[in-house]
Protein backbone atom coordinates (compact mmCIF):
# COMPACT_ATOMS: atom_id res chain seq x y z
CA UNK A 1 0.00 0.00 0.00
CA UNK A 2 2.85 2.31 1.13
CA UNK A 3 4.53 1.78 -2.80
CA UNK A 4 1.02 2.60 -4.25
CA UNK A 5 0.85 5.69 -2.64
CA UNK A 6 4.56 6.47 -3.05
CA UNK A 7 3.84 6.12 -7.16
CA UNK A 8 -0.03 8.24 -7.21
CA UNK A 9 1.72 10.87 -5.28
CA UNK A 10 4.58 12.39 -6.74
CA UNK A 11 4.96 16.23 -5.18
CA UNK A 12 6.78 17.16 -2.66
CA UNK A 13 5.92 19.18 0.49
CA UNK A 14 8.89 21.90 1.62
CA UNK A 15 8.52 22.89 5.10
CA UNK A 16 10.45 26.42 4.55
CA UNK A 17 13.05 28.16 6.28
CA UNK A 18 13.64 27.78 9.83
CA UNK A 19 9.66 26.57 9.92
CA UNK A 20 9.60 26.75 14.10
CA UNK A 21 11.36 30.21 14.16
CA UNK A 22 9.60 32.90 15.09
CA UNK A 23 9.88 35.79 13.48
CA UNK A 24 10.98 33.82 10.40
CA UNK A 25 8.87 36.77 8.06
CA UNK A 26 12.03 39.34 8.79
CA UNK A 27 14.82 36.95 7.60
CA UNK A 28 12.64 36.27 4.88
CA UNK A 29 12.69 39.91 3.82
CA UNK A 30 16.33 40.04 4.64
CA UNK A 31 16.82 37.32 2.31
CA UNK A 32 14.75 39.03 -0.59
CA UNK A 33 17.35 42.06 -0.49
CA UNK A 34 19.82 39.56 -0.43
CA UNK A 35 18.54 38.52 -3.43
CA UNK A 36 18.31 41.60 -5.29
CA UNK A 37 21.47 42.92 -4.01
CA UNK A 38 23.66 39.38 -5.13
CA UNK A 39 21.97 39.85 -8.61
CA UNK A 40 22.68 43.89 -9.06
CA UNK A 41 25.92 43.89 -8.03
CA UNK A 42 27.13 40.40 -10.06
CA UNK A 43 25.52 42.10 -13.26
CA UNK A 44 27.31 45.49 -12.19
CA UNK A 45 30.31 43.40 -12.12
CA UNK A 46 30.21 41.16 -15.23
CA UNK A 47 29.29 44.58 -16.84
CA UNK A 48 32.52 46.58 -16.10
CA UNK A 49 34.35 43.83 -17.13
CA UNK A 50 32.49 43.92 -20.34
CA UNK A 51 32.59 47.53 -21.27
CA UNK A 52 36.32 48.50 -19.78
CA UNK A 53 38.96 47.14 -22.32
CA UNK A 54 41.75 47.02 -19.50
CA UNK A 55 39.73 44.17 -17.47
CA UNK A 56 39.47 41.83 -20.70
CA UNK A 57 41.94 39.53 -19.20
CA UNK A 58 41.89 36.02 -18.19
CA UNK A 59 41.63 36.58 -14.44
CA UNK A 60 38.51 38.98 -15.06
CA UNK A 61 37.38 36.53 -18.12
CA UNK A 62 36.94 33.82 -14.94
CA UNK A 63 35.76 36.28 -12.42
CA UNK A 64 32.73 36.93 -15.10
CA UNK A 65 32.16 33.20 -15.20
CA UNK A 66 31.90 33.43 -11.74
CA UNK A 67 29.24 35.87 -11.48
CA UNK A 68 27.15 34.10 -13.81
CA UNK A 69 27.63 31.08 -11.61
CA UNK A 70 26.58 33.05 -8.67
CA UNK A 71 23.48 34.68 -10.17
CA UNK A 72 22.44 31.21 -11.43
CA UNK A 73 22.75 29.43 -8.15
CA UNK A 74 21.17 32.44 -5.83
CA UNK A 75 18.36 32.18 -8.50
CA UNK A 76 17.62 28.50 -8.60
CA UNK A 77 16.19 28.63 -4.72
CA UNK A 78 15.39 31.81 -3.63
CA UNK A 79 12.61 32.92 -5.88
CA UNK A 80 10.86 29.61 -5.32
CA UNK A 81 11.28 30.30 -1.45
CA UNK A 82 9.75 33.79 -1.97
CA UNK A 83 6.88 32.19 -4.48
CA UNK A 84 5.67 29.67 -1.26
CA UNK A 85 6.13 32.40 1.20
CA UNK A 86 4.12 34.98 -0.02
CA UNK A 87 1.52 32.60 -1.84
CA UNK A 88 1.69 30.22 1.92
CA UNK A 89 1.95 26.75 -0.91
CA UNK A 90 4.63 24.80 0.24
CA UNK A 91 4.30 22.42 -2.29
CA UNK A 92 6.87 21.80 -4.99
CA UNK A 93 5.91 19.28 -8.05
CA UNK A 94 8.71 16.08 -8.59
CA UNK A 95 10.12 17.97 -11.40
CA UNK A 96 10.92 21.16 -10.42
CA UNK A 97 12.82 19.14 -7.55
CA UNK A 98 14.54 17.58 -9.62
CA UNK A 99 15.62 20.72 -11.64
CA UNK A 100 16.48 22.42 -8.23
CA UNK A 101 18.91 19.29 -7.27
CA UNK A 102 20.16 19.63 -11.02
CA UNK A 103 21.52 23.02 -11.21
CA UNK A 104 22.32 23.16 -7.69
CA UNK A 105 24.96 20.55 -7.96
CA UNK A 106 25.75 21.75 -11.01
CA UNK A 107 26.73 25.33 -10.21
CA UNK A 108 27.86 24.14 -6.99
CA UNK A 109 30.49 21.70 -9.03
CA UNK A 110 31.45 24.23 -11.22
CA UNK A 111 32.21 26.61 -9.13
CA UNK A 112 34.30 24.26 -7.13
CA UNK A 113 36.43 23.70 -10.28
CA UNK A 114 36.14 27.39 -11.64
CA UNK A 115 37.72 28.31 -8.04
CA UNK A 116 40.72 26.06 -8.17
CA UNK A 117 41.51 27.14 -12.21
CA UNK A 118 41.28 30.79 -10.85
CA UNK A 119 43.69 29.91 -8.26
CA UNK A 120 45.97 28.20 -10.92
CA UNK A 121 45.56 31.52 -13.06
CA UNK A 122 46.88 33.55 -10.38
CA UNK A 123 49.81 31.41 -9.77
CA UNK A 124 50.73 31.11 -13.74
CA UNK A 125 50.68 35.40 -13.11
CA UNK A 126 52.76 35.93 -9.98
CA UNK A 127 54.90 32.55 -10.36
CA UNK A 128 55.78 33.01 -14.31
CA UNK A 129 54.71 36.02 -15.26
CA UNK A 130 57.03 36.42 -18.49
CA UNK A 131 54.89 32.92 -19.97
CA UNK A 132 51.69 33.98 -18.52
CA UNK A 133 50.26 35.30 -21.88
CA UNK A 134 51.35 32.10 -23.51
CA UNK A 135 49.92 29.50 -21.21
CA UNK A 136 47.08 31.80 -20.47
CA UNK A 137 45.73 32.36 -23.48
CA UNK A 138 41.57 33.03 -24.43
CA UNK A 139 41.87 28.95 -25.86
CA UNK A 140 43.01 28.22 -22.48
CA UNK A 141 40.29 30.40 -20.68
CA UNK A 142 37.39 28.78 -22.85
CA UNK A 143 38.71 25.31 -22.03
CA UNK A 144 38.75 26.29 -18.33
CA UNK A 145 34.98 27.00 -18.30
CA UNK A 146 34.21 24.49 -20.04
CA UNK A 147 35.85 22.00 -18.06
CA UNK A 148 34.58 23.89 -14.93
CA UNK A 149 30.91 23.40 -16.51
CA UNK A 150 31.05 19.86 -18.24
CA UNK A 151 32.76 18.25 -14.36
CA UNK A 152 29.35 20.34 -12.71
CA UNK A 153 27.13 18.67 -15.25
CA UNK A 154 28.52 15.15 -14.70
CA UNK A 155 28.56 15.21 -11.04
CA UNK A 156 24.99 16.80 -10.63
CA UNK A 157 23.60 14.51 -13.49
CA UNK A 158 24.41 11.34 -11.49
CA UNK A 159 23.43 13.17 -7.78
CA UNK A 160 20.01 13.76 -9.79
CA UNK A 161 19.08 10.62 -11.06
CA UNK A 162 20.02 8.77 -7.84
CA UNK A 163 18.23 11.37 -5.45
CA UNK A 164 15.02 11.48 -7.89
CA UNK A 165 14.50 7.58 -8.23
CA UNK A 166 14.84 7.09 -4.06
CA UNK A 167 11.61 5.91 -2.51
CA UNK A 168 9.89 7.80 -0.49
CA UNK A 169 7.33 5.64 1.64
CA UNK A 170 6.15 7.81 4.16
CA UNK A 171 5.91 11.98 4.51
CA UNK A 172 7.05 13.63 1.48
CA UNK A 173 7.77 16.82 3.61
CA UNK A 174 11.34 17.78 2.71
CA UNK A 175 12.85 19.68 5.94
CA UNK A 176 14.22 22.42 3.89
CA UNK A 177 13.11 25.81 1.81
CA UNK A 178 14.75 23.77 -1.36
CA UNK A 179 14.77 20.53 -2.61
CA UNK A 180 18.45 19.45 -1.32
CA UNK A 181 19.83 15.93 -1.65
CA UNK A 182 20.86 15.44 1.84
CA UNK A 183 17.50 16.36 3.12
CA UNK A 184 15.40 14.14 0.70
CA UNK A 185 17.83 11.27 1.16
CA UNK A 186 16.61 11.78 5.39
CA UNK A 187 13.00 10.93 4.08
CA UNK A 188 13.98 7.91 2.19
CA UNK A 189 12.69 4.49 2.89
CA UNK A 190 15.52 2.91 1.72
CA UNK A 191 19.25 2.30 3.45
CA UNK A 192 21.26 5.11 2.06
CA UNK A 193 24.44 4.81 3.71
CA UNK A 194 26.17 3.59 0.51
CA UNK A 195 25.37 6.15 -1.11
CA UNK A 196 26.76 8.56 1.61
CA UNK A 197 29.64 7.19 0.89
CA UNK A 198 29.59 7.66 -2.56
CA UNK A 199 28.65 11.04 -1.75
CA UNK A 200 32.00 11.70 0.45
CA UNK A 201 34.02 10.05 -2.42
CA UNK A 202 32.45 13.26 -4.99
CA UNK A 203 33.11 15.26 -1.91
CA UNK A 204 36.59 14.36 -1.80
CA UNK A 205 36.74 15.16 -5.26
CA UNK A 206 35.51 18.58 -5.46
CA UNK A 207 36.37 19.74 -2.47
CA UNK A 208 39.25 18.10 -0.98
CA UNK A 209 41.33 18.05 -4.33
CA UNK A 210 40.53 21.63 -5.49
CA UNK A 211 41.53 22.68 -2.01
CA UNK A 212 44.51 20.91 -1.84
CA UNK A 213 45.11 22.45 -5.25
CA UNK A 214 44.13 26.21 -4.35
CA UNK A 215 46.23 25.68 -0.85
CA UNK A 216 49.33 24.25 -3.32
CA UNK A 217 49.20 27.01 -5.53
CA UNK A 218 49.15 29.93 -3.12
CA UNK A 219 51.89 28.63 -1.14
CA UNK A 220 54.10 28.80 -4.46
CA UNK A 221 52.20 32.18 -4.41
CA UNK A 222 53.61 33.32 -1.13
CA UNK A 223 56.93 32.04 -1.47
CA UNK A 224 57.63 33.84 -4.69
CA UNK A 225 55.64 36.81 -3.02
CA UNK A 226 58.07 37.21 -0.04
CA UNK A 227 60.99 37.85 -2.77
CA UNK A 228 59.53 40.49 -4.69
CA UNK A 229 61.76 43.41 -3.84
CA UNK A 230 59.40 46.11 -5.35
CA UNK A 231 56.13 47.16 -2.40
CA UNK A 232 53.54 48.16 -5.09
CA UNK A 233 53.72 44.80 -6.56
CA UNK A 234 54.03 42.71 -3.73
CA UNK A 235 50.75 44.70 -2.73
CA UNK A 236 48.67 44.17 -5.71
CA UNK A 237 49.68 40.40 -6.01
CA UNK A 238 48.37 40.16 -2.10
CA UNK A 239 45.47 41.56 -2.99
CA UNK A 240 44.53 40.05 -5.57
CA UNK A 241 44.99 36.22 -3.69
CA UNK A 242 43.33 37.65 -0.40
CA UNK A 243 40.24 38.18 -2.47
CA UNK A 244 40.68 34.87 -3.93
CA UNK A 245 40.93 32.87 -0.90
CA UNK A 246 38.10 34.54 0.94
CA UNK A 247 35.94 33.39 -1.64
CA UNK A 248 37.35 29.97 -1.01
CA UNK A 249 37.24 29.87 2.05
CA UNK A 250 33.53 30.85 2.31
CA UNK A 251 32.45 28.48 -0.36
CA UNK A 252 34.72 25.55 0.11
CA UNK A 253 34.00 25.32 4.53
CA UNK A 254 30.49 25.11 4.52
CA UNK A 255 30.85 22.44 1.76
CA UNK A 256 32.85 20.53 3.72
CA UNK A 257 30.83 20.23 6.48
CA UNK A 258 27.54 19.43 4.74
CA UNK A 259 29.20 16.93 2.16
CA UNK A 260 31.98 15.65 4.05
CA UNK A 261 30.47 14.58 7.29
CA UNK A 262 27.44 11.71 7.64
CA UNK A 263 23.88 13.14 7.49
CA UNK A 264 23.00 11.85 10.91
CA UNK A 265 25.43 14.50 12.29
CA UNK A 266 23.16 17.23 10.47
CA UNK A 267 20.10 18.87 11.92
CA UNK A 268 17.64 20.42 9.89
CA UNK A 269 18.01 23.49 11.04
CA UNK A 270 22.00 23.08 10.87
CA UNK A 271 21.55 22.02 6.77
CA UNK A 272 19.56 25.24 6.47
CA UNK A 273 22.21 27.85 8.24
CA UNK A 274 24.99 26.43 5.89
CA UNK A 275 22.65 26.28 2.30
CA UNK A 276 21.75 29.76 3.13
CA UNK A 277 25.36 31.17 4.38
CA UNK A 278 26.54 28.92 0.50
CA UNK A 279 23.61 29.97 -1.58
CA UNK A 280 22.55 33.12 -0.88
CA UNK A 281 25.41 35.06 1.51
CA UNK A 282 28.25 33.90 -0.95
CA UNK A 283 27.06 35.14 -4.03
CA UNK A 284 26.20 38.96 -2.74
CA UNK A 285 29.78 38.56 -1.12
CA UNK A 286 32.04 37.63 -3.69
CA UNK A 287 31.28 40.72 -5.80
CA UNK A 288 32.14 43.23 -2.83
CA UNK A 289 35.17 41.27 -1.67
CA UNK A 290 36.20 41.59 -5.51
CA UNK A 291 35.04 45.18 -5.98
CA UNK A 292 36.33 46.52 -2.27
CA UNK A 293 39.67 45.05 -2.80
CA UNK A 294 40.19 45.57 -6.91
CA UNK A 295 41.56 48.79 -7.59
CA UNK A 296 41.02 47.81 -11.47
CA UNK A 297 37.73 46.82 -10.65
CA UNK A 298 37.30 50.19 -8.68
CA UNK A 299 38.77 52.48 -11.55
CA UNK A 300 36.53 50.80 -14.32
CA UNK A 301 33.68 51.63 -12.73
CA UNK A 302 35.27 55.19 -11.94
CA UNK A 303 35.51 55.27 -15.56
CA UNK A 304 32.13 54.55 -16.22
CA UNK A 305 30.76 56.67 -14.14
CA UNK A 306 32.56 59.82 -15.01
CA UNK A 307 32.12 59.12 -19.11
CA UNK A 308 28.42 58.70 -17.89
CA UNK A 309 28.17 61.71 -15.95
CA UNK A 310 29.98 63.72 -18.56
CA UNK A 311 27.98 62.38 -21.71
CA UNK A 312 24.78 63.52 -19.54
CA UNK A 313 26.39 66.97 -18.92
CA UNK A 314 26.99 67.57 -22.73
CA UNK A 315 23.55 66.71 -23.43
Amino acid sequence: MEEENETLTTDFILSGLFPDMKYVSILIYIIILIYFAAVIGNFILLFLIWMDLSLHTPMYFLLSQLSLIDVALISSTVPKMMVNFFSRRRDITRVACGTQIFFFFTLGGAECILLTLMAYDRYVAVCNPLRYAVIINHVVCLQMVIVSWTGGILASTAHTFYTMNLPICGSREIHHFFCEMPAIMKISCKDTSTYEMVVFVMGIAFIIIPFGFIMASYTFIFLTVLHMKSPQGRNKALATCFSHLTVVSFYLGPCVYMYMTPGSFHTPDQEQAVSVFCTVLTPMLNPLIYNLRNKDVVGAFQKVLRKHLISKWNI
